[in-house]
């Protein structure tokens, strides 16, 4: 059964990234599972803290759920053209130590998908993603995009996804990647 781990780049309470991390958990494909991980709580990188006090011990966590899972989904917001400072400090940290990157990242299958108020989804801050992938060593999965544009549409004042076509899209999204996954690394 995969197992996938999926972590959203946002800590709103409202977070469109998150509702659609939500939305995909309960859309999987029948035998696979989604397993929703938070950055909160992980504080801002610090050579000197890592030094003194080793790895945070919610990075820690994340790390081992990354390492044992089948995939990785990242559900990215875009700042300002880009990916959230919040967001790349968590995989910065979930990097370290460096020789713990392969065992983490190497060869991980990972999709990358977002939700955005704009009207281009998450497009750049997509994009910008694949230079820290490439990075990390990871199997980026290029067999579909998903993008919400527009999200405050698509979810309703609960979080809930209200929006059938954007639903159909996002099964499919992850039908693709789930079999992607299964295909190994």
């Amino acid at each position: 059964m995969p197992r996938i781990v999926g972590i959203s780049g946002s800590l709103r309470r409202g977070s469109l990234n998150t509702a659609l991390l939500r939305a995909a958990s309960e859309l999987m494909p029948t035998g696979s599972e989604l397993q929703i991980e938070s950055i909160e709580g992980i504080p801002l990188y610090n050579g000197d803290v890592e030094s003194a006090e080793g790895i945070p011990a919610r990075v820690a966590e994340i790390k081992k759920g990354i390492a044992a899972a089948d995939g990785l989904i990242l559900a990215t917001p875009e700042y300002n053209n880009s990916i959230p400072g919040v967001f790349k400090n968590a995989v910065d940290w979930l990097s370290r130590p460096p020789s713990d990157i392969k065992a983490v990242f190497g060869g991980k299958p990972v999709a990358i998908m977002g939700a955005s108020p704009g009207g281009f989804g998450t497009v750049l801050s997509q994009n910008a993603w694949l230079s820290v992938l490439r990075t990390l060593g990871t199997n980026p999965w290029f067999g579909g995009r998903m993008l919400v544009s527009r999200a405050e549409s698509v979810f309703d004042e609960t979080g809930k996804m209200k929006d059938e076509a954007v639903r159909k899209q996002l099964q499919q999204f992850l039908s693709g990647f789930v079999e992607f996954c299964k295909r190994g690394r």
